[in-house]
C-alpha cells in the first residue's frame, strides 16, 4: 500500500467502513493518525491541532498523536463514551499496510486512568426471565445470574454501575426495559450481534472458558443468563483487547445470599452517591480509609451487596474486632499496604500483553509485601484471628516462586517501555550479558575517544557525539579544524565547529548499531517470555490481590469503628450459612434492637442525638410522626443503615445492636430526577410503593416516608391507610412509616403490630425547639406553620397560614381494616373489624364486625352517615361538594 496521502486516507476510510467503531486511530510510522470526520471529532474532544493533507485535488483534515502517547488520548475518548478502533502498521512486500487489531470501548479499557471498577454488562430476556452478566476486564472478575423482574435488573445495574451495556435481542424488543437501560444508567448501549446471545453458542463458549462443571456450580441454567454471559465473552474476544485469559472464574451474583437493595433504596440511603450525585457525604466515602485501589473497590462491593450468610459476616466481624483492638499492628499493616500495586489489574494487563517492564516490577514489589505483612501481625492478636487466614489464603509457595523469578529477572528500576533497554538484571541471561559486555566496551571506547584524540593529535575543543542524521562524529572547534589529521573526513560545517568521521569510528558505530539491534531483539523476546510466565500466574495474582484488598477493607472498617466508638452488632438468624428466613438457625429471637443508634454519616458533621429502635414480631410496624425538619427521615435512614452495616460485617454506630438478618431493605422516600424523565411525583411514588408491596417479605425492612403526599389529601390518606393495612396484614415486614396524616396514628389501637412513635418538639411562648428525641406515642401536632417560619417564609404568609389552619380542621370517617389477632399468625381465624374514626374527636366511635358477628350497635344518625360515607366515591365527587358533605355529616353527628 502506498504511503502517498491519498492512499493513506483511502486506506483509513476503508478500514473505518469495516468497523462499527466511532473513531479509528491508524498507525502511520511513529504516529497514530485520525483523518476526515474523525480528525475533527478528536481535535474537538481532545484539543488536538488539525492540519490538512492534500492529494489529487482533495483536502483531508488530519490530527495525530505519538505512538507512546496513545493510551491517555484513547482513555479520554472512551471516557466520553466512544468506541475506538486501533489499526496497527505492519510490513508487506509492497510497503506498509495496516489492520485493525483491537477495538476499545468503555467496558473494555485495559489501562483506565483511575482505580474505579469499570463493568461491562449484558442483559437478556427470554421465556419471561431475565439474565444479567457483569465483567470487569481490568481485573478479570466475571459474574452472571438469573433475575426475575425488570426492577431486579435495574437494581443490579445500579449496584454495579456498568460503563457499557450489551442489550440482548429479547431486551431490544422490550421497549420499557430498553428505556430503563437508556434512562436509568450513564452507560453506553452497544448493540452487539444477535448470534452472540444464542444460548447454544453461549453455553459452548462458557464451557470452553470456565470448564464443563462451572455453569452447574453457579446455577447458570436458564437461557437468559447464559446468553448474557456468553455475549460478554464474545464481545471481549471480538474487541481484541486480549484479556480473556484473565477471566478464570465465573461467579454467581449472590454467593451466600444477598440483601435485596433496589436502585431506589441505594439512592435514598446515599450508599455510594448522594442525592446530588456526589461521592462525598455517602456511606462509602465515610467508611473508606483504604490504602489501595483494590481495597476501595472491595469496600464499595460490600456496601452495595450486603450479605445474609451469618458465618461469613461473623468472620468479618472477628477480623474487624481484632484490627480495632490491635492499633499498632493495624498501623504497621496499613503502612505495608500503602502504595501496593493493583495486582488484579496487573494480572489482566499481563494476559492482554499490555504490561510493560514497570508493571512487572510492580508485581514483584507487591509479592514482596506478603512476608512483610505476615511479619507485621506475627506475635499480635491478629495472628490468631481471621486476618491471618486471609493473608494465608493465596498459595504462598507459588507467590514466593513468582517473586523470586521476577527478582532474578528484572533490574531494580526498569524503564516504562521495552525499547529503552536496562530491563533485566545482570546474570539473568548469559547471551544478554555477553551483548551488554561488548556494548559497554564499545561505549567506553567512545567515552574516552575525545580525550585520546586531544592527547594524540594535540587538539582542543574536541567532543564525540551522536545524532540521527550524522550518526557518531568527532566535533572540533573551528579555530583548530585545520589541524586535524588526514584520516579525518569532514561531514558538516557549523558556525563555530566542524564535524568529522574516521574509518575506526564508523566501524565502532556499526558494531554499536549491531549490538543495539541484537540487544533490543533479545530483550524484547526475553520480556515477552517473562510477561507470558506472569500471565500464566494470573489466577495467583488475582488471589493475592483479593487477599490484600480484603485486609485493606477490613482494616478500614476497624479504623472507622475505633475512631467513632462503633460497636459489634449481635447477628440473629441465618445460622450455618442458611440465607433463608430468620430463626432458621439456633437463635430464634428475631428482635431488631438498636440502643442509642446514630446516623453513620450525619454524626460526623453534627452533635448527633442518638435514638433507640425496637422491632419484632409483636411490634413490627412503627408509625413515625413529628414536625418537618425534626429528624424523622434521618431516624429511619439511620436504622436502615445500621442494618446494612451489620450485614456488611461492619461494626455499627450505636451503644449496642441486635440485628436479625434481613433479606431486603426497601425504601420510599422521594422523587428527584424522574420528573425530568416525564413521570410525575405521584406516579413515581406509586411505582416505588408497588415494587415494595410486591417484593418485600416478612424478613424485609421497609422504610416509608410520607406515602400519599403526591396527590390530594383524601386520596393520600386513603392510599397510606390501605398500604399500612396491606404491609401489616399481608407482607408483615418490619416497617417504619413516617407520615403527616395523624389519622393513621389511631391504627395502633386496632392493628396489633402497629405502634406509634414520634420525634419530640417543645413549644414555649410560641417558639418551637426540635429535641431530636424519638419517644413512644403519636405527636399531637405537626408544627407546620412554625417550620415555615423557621424556613424564612415571610411573616404575612405565616400569619395567614395559621388562620387558614384553624379554619380547615374538618372531620372525616375512615374505615380501619385489619387483623384483630395477636400477630403470631396469618390471622386467618380472626375476624376483621371495621371501625369508624372521627377526625374531630380523634376517637373511634364504634365498630361492626365485617363478618356480621356481634358488635356494639351504632345510633341511627351515625349509621346513616356511615352508609352515606360508604356510598361516596371521593375520587368522583368534586372537592367543593365533598367538603360540603363533610360539613353536613359533622353537623348531623354533633347534633
Amino acid at each position: 500500500m502506498s504511503n502517498e496521502a491519498g492512499g493513506i486516507v483511502g486506506e483509513f476510510l476503508s478500514l473505518k467502513a469495516d468497523t462499527e467503531a466511532d473513531v479509528l486511530a491508524m498507525q502511520c510510522g511513529d504516529f497514530y493518525e485520525f483523518f476526515a470526520d474523525d480528525a475533527e471529532l478528536v481535535a474537538d474532544v481532545l484539543d488536538l491541532k488539525v492540519s490538512q493533507k492534500s492529494s489529487h485535488g482533495s483536502s483531508y483534515p488530519m490530527a495525530g498523536v505519538p505512538l507512546s502517547e496513545l493510551t491517555p488520548y484513547l482513555n479520554a475518548l472512551v471516557e466520553r463514551g466512544y468506541r475506538v478502533a486501533v489499526a496497527e502498521q505492519y510490513e508487506t512486500d509492497e510497503g506498509h499496510a495496516r489492520r485493525v487489531e483491537r477495538v476499545v470501548s468503555p467496558g473494555t479499557v485495559v489501562d483506565p486512568d483511575d482505580s474505579a471498577a469499570r463493568y461491562l454488562a449484558a442483559v437478556e430476556e427470554a421465556d419471561g426471565e431475565y439474565g444479567v452478566a457483569f465483567a470487569e476486564v481490568t481485573t478479570g472478575r466475571f459474574r452472571a445470574a438469573s433475575v426475575y423482574s425488570a426492577e431486579d435488573v435495574r437494581a443490579e445495574l445500579h449496584r454495579f454501575a456498568p460503563v457499557e451495556i450489551l442489550p440482548g435481542p429479547g431486551v431490544r424488543e422490550d421497549d420499557a426495559l430498553l428505556a430503563t437501560l437508556r434512562e436509568d444508567t450513564d452507560a453506553r448501549l452497544t448493540l452487539h450481534e444477535v448470534d452472540a446471545f444464542a444460548p447454544g453458542r453461549a453455553r459452548h463458549r462458557l464451557r470452553e472458558q470456565f470448564g464443563d462443571e462451572t455453569l452447574d456450580a453457579v446455577g447458570l441454567e436458564a437461557d437468559a443468563p447464559v446468553g448474557a454471559a456468553g455475549a460478554v465473552l464474545h464481545y471481549v474476544s471480538e474487541t481484541g483487547v486480549g484479556v480473556l485469559a484473565a477471566m478464570t472464574r465465573l461467579g454467581a451474583l449472590d454467593p451466600g445470599g444477598r440483601v435485596a437493595l433496589d436502585a431506589t433504596t441505594q439512592r435514598n440511603l446515599e450508599l455510594t452517591e448522594t442525592m446530588q450525585g456526589e461521592r462525598d457525604g455517602t456511606l462509602l466515602s465515610t467508611l473508606d480509609h483504604t490504602e489501595t485501589a483494590a481495597g476501595s473497590r472491595l469496600l464499595r462491593e460490600w456496601v452495595t451487596r450486603p450479605r445474609r450468610d451469618r458465618p461469613e459476616l461473623e468472620r468479618r466481624q472477628d477480623a474487624v474486632a481484632a484490627f480495632a483492638s490491635a492499633a499498632l499492628a493495624r498501623d504497621r499493616l496499613l503502612e505495608e499496604l500503602d502504595g501496593t500495586a493493583d495486582l488484579e489489574r496487573l494480572a489482566s494487563r499481563a494476559t492482554s500483553g499490555s504490561a510493560d517492564p514497570r508493571d512487572l516490577a510492580a508485581v514483584r514489589d507487591a509479592l514482596a509485601r506478603l512476608p512483610r505483612l505476615a511479619s507485621a501481625i506475627e506475635g499480635t492478636e491478629l495472628a490468631e484471628s481471621p486476618v491471618a487466614d486471609v493473608l494465608a489464603r493465596p498459595d504462598q509457595a507459588a507467590a514466593r516462586a513468582l517473586h523470586d523469578d521476577l527478582g532474578d529477572a528484572l533490574a531494580a528500576d526498569p524503564p516504562g517501555t521495552v525499547t529503552e533497554g536496562d530491563i533485566f538484571a545482570r546474570g539473568y541471561d548469559g547471551e544478554l550479558d555477553e551483548l551488554l559486555d561488548e556494548y559497554e566496551e564499545a561505549e567506553r571506547w567512545l567515552d574516552t575517544l575525545a580525550e585520546r584524540e586531544k592527547r594524540q593529535h594535540g587538539l582542543s575543543h574536541v567532543t564525540v557525539d551522536r545524532n540521527t542524521t550524522d550518526g557518531y562524529y568527532v566535533q572540533v572547534g573551528r579555530s583548530v579544524a585545520d589541524e586535524v589529521p588526514e584520516h579525518y573526513r569532514e561531514i558538516k560545517t557549523l558556525k563555530n565547529s566542524k564535524r568529522f568521521v574516521t574509518d575506526e569510528l564508523e566501524d565502532r558505530e556499526r558494531t554499536i548499531l549491531r549490538l543495539e539491534e541484537a540487544r533490543g531483539e533479545l530483550e524484547y523476546d526475553l520480556f515477552r517470555e517473562l510477561r507470558g510466565r506472569v500471565a500464566e500466574h494470573a489466577e495467583l495474582l488475582q488471589d493475592v490481590g483479593r487477599a490484600l484488598a480484603e485486609l485493606d477493607a477490613l482494616a478500614s472498617l476497624a479504623e472507622h469503628a475505633a475512631a467513632n466508638d462503633w460497636v459489634r452488632p449481635h447477628l440473629v438468624g441465618g445460622a450455618d450459612g442458611d440465607a433463608t428466613a430468620n430463626g432458621a438457625g439456633d437463635d430464634h429471637d428475631d428482635e431488631l434492637r438498636i440502643d442509642a443508634g446514630r446516623h453513620p454519616v450525619v454524626e460526623r458533621t453534627t452533635d448527633f442525638v442518638p435514638n433507640d429502635l425496637r422491632l419484632d414480631r409483636e411490634r413490627g410496624f412503627l408509625i413515625v410522626t413529628g414536625p418537618n425538619m425534626s429528624g424523622k427521615s434521618t431516624y429511619m435512614r439511620q436504622c436502615a443503615l445500621v442494618v446494612l452495616l451489620a450485614q456488611m460485617g461492619s461494626f455499627v454506630p450505636a451503644d449496642s445492636a441486635r440485628v436479625p438478618l434481613v433479606d431486603g431493605v426497601f425504601t420510599r422516600v422521594g422523587a428527584l430526577d424522574e420528573l425530568a424523565q416525564g413521570r410525575s411525583t405521584f406516579m413515581v411514588e406509586m411505582q416505588e410503593l408497588s415494587n415494595i408491596l410486591h417484593s418485600a417479605t416478612e424478613d424485609s425492612l421497609v422504610i416509608l416516608d410520607e406515602v400519599g403526599r403526591g396527590t390530594a389529601t383524601y386520596d393520600g390518606i386513603s392510599i397510606a391507610w390501605a398500604a399500612t393495612e396491606y404491609l401489616h396484614n399481608e407482607v408483615r415486614a418490619r416497617t417504619l412509616f413516617a407520615t403527616h396524616y395523624h389519622e393513621l396514628t389511631a391504627l395502633a389501637d386496632h392493628l396489633p403490630r402497629v405502634e406509634n412513635v414520634h420525634v419530640a418538639a417543645e413549644e414555649r411562648d410560641g417558639d418551637v425547639t426540635f429535641l431530636r428525641r424519638v419517644r413512644e406515642g403519636p405527636t399531637d401536632r405537626s408544627y407546620g406553620v412554625h417550620v415555615a417560619d423557621l424556613a424564612g417564609v415571610p411573616d404575612p404568609v405565616v400569619d395567614r397560614s395559621a388562620d387558614v389552619l384553624d379554619r380547615l380542621r374538618e372531620e372525616k370517617a375512615i374505615e380501619a381494616r385489619g387483623s384483630a389477632g395477636d400477630g403470631d399468625g396469618d390471622g386467618a381465624d380472626v375476624p376483621s373489624t371495621q371501625t369508624v374514626f372521627d377526625l374531630g374527636s380523634g376517637q373511634f366511635r364504634g365498630s361492626a364486625s365485617a363478618d356480621g358477628g356481634d358488635s356494639e350497635p351504632l345510633d341511627p344518625v351515625t349509621e346513616s352517615v356511615l352508609e352515606e360515607l360508604r356510598a361516596t366515591d371521593v375520587n368522583e365527587v368534586p372537592p367543593v361538594e365533598l367538603m360540603a358533605k363533610v360539613q353536613e355529616w359533622r353537623e348531623r353527628l354533633d347534633d
